[in-house]
């Protein structure tokens, strides 16, 4: 698995590296890390050019160096321009499989990778895209590495991705996982139903009924997935009572989740679940981390 970690000189950036190295990876699995030098309107300090290399320099020397100690394969590179267009040009030249970013940082954006950088390699990457927060400060001592992750599908071929993601990957022993779906009704014919004068209950009740059934096949379909490798996966149905990004989040705050795993999009024709807005919603608005697979 190839892997393209952004980073900035921020705290942040130091939980992605520590999150990088507490994971169990698969064998051959090799780590880039990648610092962009922004143009120097942009710098929040003082510096020369020269300077604002060197420092990048340094930095991605520093965190493939940190990641060897952990007996992983890695390099780093620094580069120069956007950050959100070099991400996004760099996971596609490498082919990565993944891009790890933190949630924020510190370049005069205000937040490197929060915002319109985190948003666009969400949206944009051509791989799948972890975007990673540090552990609950209420909850401290608690290591890093992942050890309860929960799974929103909304039985898509998108969510099976994600739970294959998953199921494929190593996970440290005992790593417990959850998998979500939201109640969702059919729009089109569905939301005539809640317009007066045509509420017509028994209607109502049938299409209540079907997008019941449609969440219980999805989380079916996912445990079916996961229980090849884990020995136990809780399930949960919510119905939506408020947006999808709220109810996904929320489920990961009460099931004290360190990883949230969703598809990057859902199904057509209906509610999009985990479409677009969906997905990049909950990927930066989140308390845990993160995965958007494709």
């Amino acid at each position: 698995m190839k892997v393209l970690v952004a980073v900035d000189h921020s705290e942040a950036s130091q939980a992605v590296l520590k999150e990088v190295a507490a994971r169990p990876w698969p064998p051959k699995s090799c780590v880039e890390v990648l610092n962009v030098v922004e143009p120097a309107h942009l710098w929040t300090v003082s510096q020369t050019a020269e300077e604002a290399v060197r420092r990048s320099s340094d930095l991605v020397h520093r965190a493939a160096e940190e990641l060897r100690a952990w007996d992983m394969e890695a390099g780093g590179v620094s580069l120069k321009g956007d950050a959100k267009r070099v991400i996004l040009d760099r996971a596609k030249e490498t082919k990565a499989d993944f891009v790890f970013v933190g949630s924020q940082g510190v370049s005069a954006l205000t937040h490197f990778f929060l915002g319109n950088v985190a948003s666009a390699v969400v949206r944009h990457a051509p791989c799948s895209v972890e975007i990673v927060r540090a552990h609950d400060s209420k909850m401290p001592g608690k290591p890093p590495g992942v050890h309860k992750i929960l799974l929103a599908t909304d039985g898509s071929e998108f969510a099976e991705r994600a739970a294959r993601s998953i199921a494929e990957r190593p996970w440290p022993a005992g790593t417990e996982v959850g998998v979500l779906s939201v109640v969702e009704l059919v729009m089109g014919s569905a939301q005539a139903l809640f317009e007066p004068p045509y509420v017509d209950s028994e209607q109502l009740e049938i299409v209540r009924g079907e997008a019941m059934k449609r969440a219980q096949n999805a989380v079916a379909a996912a445990v079916e997935i996961l229980s090849k490798t884990f020995p136990k996966v809780s399930e949960s149905v919510s119905v939506l009572l408020s947006g999808p990004k709220t109810v996904i989040i929320e489920g990961a705050d009460q099931s004290h989740a360190d990883l949230i795993v969703l598809g990057s999009h859902g199904h057509r024709g209906i509610e999009r679940f985990l479409l677009g807005s969906v997905s990049e919603g909950v990927a930066l608005h989140a308390h845990c981390s993160v995965e958007v697979i494709r």
